[in-house]
């Protein structure tokens, strides 16, 4: 078990219960948010921190904050409503829940694969986030099976882009959750994805049906920016391809009058965005990709599904092995 994995063991159950499907925020008042002083008049007060660390929750569209502390939905720790003007120091823990913004939840809830008494396996469409981010809230996957399972500790075990469709699990108990999460950061997890790539002028992989290839690189990707980069130095990302179907000369979903490649995918590692970066720096971009795109920026779905999971159950022994029911765009 990794130290993130522990920390998350020996943390104390939320105070808050989940709303909507989602977890509450805690936020822990840092030597930077507050001074550490034995004068309480000197502290920030408790609305003067939560404003200027979220500033967002003085949005006038949102509840008056002033309002949110009176009723008593900011606590601590132990579940201690906060006053306005109590003051805080470093240490100090302050939990409430977001308020969302209306969202457009379209299209069915992912298909379910499996489910048991540890792990809920999922067929997740195209264009749906795995967890909750941005404008991606309650149409994320893990919301989503939150909420119509009822189940409140369903944790992701990995991600999928939000444009790609496939195979994607989740652990349901707590404390089996390191084991699994395990499998995946140790590559002890087959996973196999198929792509469509659109391949045009100085194409760097095979084109011929039954070729194999590898793609070992160096992937990095710098905080705020959405691209992750191939750059120079000790490679930390591997895949193993092979072509399945090659398409004659001139065969574009992305009308750039280059072949359109059907390829079998294997990571051995699991760097963001890898495949996608992999890809189009080897001059194939994935068809569809808005954030790798070769020529123009795409509108059709990501031509990248997660098909297939298969790994040795830590917490069973048994031999698992999860296909998806979709096909490429």
């Amino acid at each position: 078990m990794g130290r993130a994995a522990r920390r998350r063991a020996r943390r104390a159950a939320p105070p808050l219960s989940q709303r909507h499907g989602l977890d509450p925020v805690r936020w822990k008042v840092g030597p930077t948010d507050a001074a550490d002083t034995a004068d309480a008049a000197d502290a920030p007060r408790a609305f003067d921190a939560l404003a200027a660390r979220f500033p967002a929750l003085l949005d006038p569209a949102a509840t008056a904050l002033a309002s949110r502390f009176e009723a008593g939905e900011v606590v601590g720790a132990d579940g201690r409503a906060w006053s306005a003007s109590d003051p805080v120091a470093p240490g100090d823990e302050l939990w409430f829940h977001r308020e969302l913004r209306d969202e457009d939840v379209a299209g069915p809830d992912p298909r379910i694969l499996l489910h048991d008494e540890h792990l809920l396996v999922v067929d997740k469409p195209h264009d749906m986030a795995t967890m909750p981010r941005g404008a991606h809230v309650l149409a994320s996957a893990l919301v989503r099976l939150r909420r119509a399972t009822g189940i409140e500790t369903l944790a992701p075990l990995h991600r999928l882009d939000r444009r790609t469709a496939g195979v994607l699990a989740f652990g349901i108990v707590p404390a089996e959750r390191a084991a699994y999460q395990g499998l995946f950061a140790l590559g002890a997890v087959r996973k196999t994805y198929l792509a469509r790539v659109e391949a045009s002028g100085a194409v760097q992989i095979p084109q011929r049906a039954g070729e194999r290839f590898t793609m070992h690189d160096r992937l990095e990707k710098t905080h705020g920016q959405l691209q992750t980069r191939v750059v120079s130095g000790e490679p930390n990302a591997l895949t193993e391809g092979e072509v399945l179907q090659a398409a004659d000369a001139g065969v574009s979903t992305a009308g750039a009058g280059g072949a359109s490649i059907v390829v079998r995918l294997h990571p051995c590692t699991g760097r963001t965005h890898q495949l996608r970066a992999q890809l189009a720096h080897r001059g194939a971009p994935i068809a569809g990709d808005d954030l790798y795109p070769r020529t123009v920026p795409a509108t059709a779905p990501l031509a990248l599904l997660s098909q297939e999971l298969a790994f040795t159950d830590p917490v069973t022994g048994r031999d698992r092995a999860f296909r998806s029911v979709q096909e490429l765009p």
